[in-house]
């Protein structure tokens, strides 16, 4: 597991006060929403003020979101690819 996936992982369960699961416990595939780890919209607030104060990344729009928020494999790439220098 990358540095960046770990730590995506962990600000998931930290922002979302996930305190009976661990990094490992989340699959890198597994969807955020619905049959995955059944977050919802209160999760998604949580999530993107979570990736903005923890990374810097801002997601400025839905479609952004809805592409950045599939798993943790997207939601890192999505910081990657948008981490300030």
């Amino acid at each position: 597991m990358t540095d960046l996936k770990l730590a995506v992982k962990e600000m998931i369960i930290q922002r979302l006060k996930l305190e009976d699961m661990t990094a490992g416990d989340i699959e890198d595939q597994a969807a955020l929403f619905g049959e995955g780890l059944g977050l919802d919209s209160i999760d998604a607030l949580e999530l993107v003020l979570g990736v903005e104060q923890t990374f810097g990344v801002k997601i400025e729009d839905e479609a952004a979101g809805l592409k950045a928020f599939r798993n943790v494999e997207a939601l890192t790439a999505f910081i990657q690819e948008h981490k300030p220098a």
